[in-house]
C-alpha cells in the first residue's frame, strides 16, 4: 500500500496512525496537496489527501472510507480493531470520530484562508472559529463523564485517534484559538495519545510547513 499526502494533515496523520497501529506495512508519498497536485491528480481527480494506492491499482480516498478498509484488513487477523464491527459502541465511536474530523476539517480551512490566495470574509473565518470551539466545548462534556482510560475504555479506538489529530492540528495552526485549560480534559487525553509510538513515528508540524505546501 501507498499512503499519498504530508503527515501535516491531521487526516494522512490519522490514517498513518492506524496503520502503524495495526502493523501494516506501507510506502508513504509526503506530497502536498498545492505543491505536487498533479501528480496527485494521477490517482486522485479531487487531488486531496489522503489517498491510499492498493495493491491491485485502487485508489481510495477520503479518510472513513481508507480506514474501513484498513479495519477490514485487520478484522481477519482477530486483531482488537480500532472499531467494532457493529453495534451501539461502533456508533459512538464514529460519531466521536466524525465530530473531532469536523473539528480539524474546520482548523484546515481556517488555515487555508489565511492564504492570500483565498481572501475570506471576516464572517466566514469568525464562523470556523466559533464551530471549532463549540465542537471542542462539547467534546470536552462528554469526555469528562469518562473516567476510562481512552474514550472507550482502556484501549485506542477511531475516536482517540481522531479527536488527537485534530486537536494537536488546531493547537500548532491556531495557537490564538485554542488553550489546553480551556478543554483540559480533551487535552489529557491527546497528550497521553501523543506518548503512543504511534503518534510518536506519523507526525509533521505544520510550522512553516502547510503554509508553504
Amino acid at each position: 500500500m501507498i499512503l499519498i499526502g504530508q503527515y501535516d494533515s491531521p487526516f494522512v496523520r490519522r490514517v498513518g496512525i492506524a496503520l502503524q497501529y495495526y502493523g501494516l506495512k506501507f510506502e508513504h508519498r509526503p506530497w502536498s496537496v498545492w505543491g505536487n497536485a498533479a501528480q496527485i491528480a494521477q490517482y486522485n481527480p479531487l487531488r486531496r489527501v489522503p489517498t491510499l494506492l492498493l495493491e491491485d491499482g485502487a485508489a481510495l480516498v477520503e479518510t472513513f472510507a481508507i480506514l474501513d478498509y484498513v479495519d477490514e484488513l485487520e478484522s481477519a487477523k482477530g486483531t482488537r480493531l480500532l472499531v467494532p464491527r457493529s453495534g451501539g459502541e461502533r456508533r459512538d465511536i464514529l460519531r466521536v470520530a466524525a465530530l473531532a474530523g469536523g473539528v480539524a476539517d474546520k482548523a484546515v480551512t481556517l488555515l487555508y484562508s489565511s492564504l492570500e490566495l483565498m481572501k475570506p470574509s471576516p464572517i466566514w473565518s469568525e464562523r470556523c472559529r466559533t464551530q471549532i470551539s463549540e465542537s471542542l466545548a462539547f467534546l470536552e462534556g462528554e469526555r469528562a463523564k469518562r473516567p476510562s482510560t481512552y474514550w472507550f475504555g482502556e484501549t485506542l479506538s477511531h475516536a482517540d485517534i481522531a479527536l488527537a489529530c485534530a486537536y494537536r492540528f488546531t493547537r500548532e495552526a491556531h495557537p490564538d484559538l485554542l488553550a489546553p485549560a480551556q478543554i483540559p480534559v480533551i487535552a489529557a487525553l491527546a497528550d497521553r495519545c501523543e506518548a503512543l509510538p504511534e503518534f510518536k513515528a506519523i507526525y509533521l508540524p505544520i510550522t512553516n510547513n502547510l503554509k508553504k505546501s
